[in-house]
């Protein structure tokens, strides 16, 4: 992935070029379909999504609990958290997502723990808001 790609996402903003060139390197860019299910509500996570482009609905059970659009992010949990997914997450448009697997997030901490605290703290603060 080109980290020129992250400088307008907000979860990446915070972080300097050199970090997000470190980012880019364990991130790849992904496109599907309208309808694509991305996370299924109880299984392993494997990955963290940061949308770039397209929306996307939340669901737990048959609830939609969320939409999700440009600069917003799931999977977060799933890998910092817990090992099963706590939502469903589908397409509802074509969407350009940013996705990190867990063993490349893994290789990040170990090799650039800063940037992986900073990015932690990123998401945290999110989650807080």
């Amino acid at each position: 992935m080109d980290a020129k790609e992250l400088e307008g996402v907000a979860l990446f903003s915070t972080l300097s070029g050199k970090e997000r060139e470190q980012i880019a390197r364990h991130a790849d860019g992904l496109t599907v379909p309208e309808g694509t299910e991305l996370a299924r509500e109880g299984q392993f996570a494997h990955e963290f999504f940061v949308v770039q482009e397209g929306t996307a609905e939340v669901r737990r059970g048959e609830e939609v609990v969320n939409e999700l659009g440009p600069n917003d992010f799931f999977g977060e949990i799933g890998l910092l958290e817990t090992e099963r997914r706590t939502a469903t997450v589908v397409a509802t448009s074509p969407l350009r997502v940013i996705v990190m697997f867990q063993r490349e997030f893994r290789k990040m901490e170990r090799d650039h723990p800063e940037i992986a605290d900073r990015l932690r703290a990123a998401i945290t603060a999110r989650l807080a808001d």
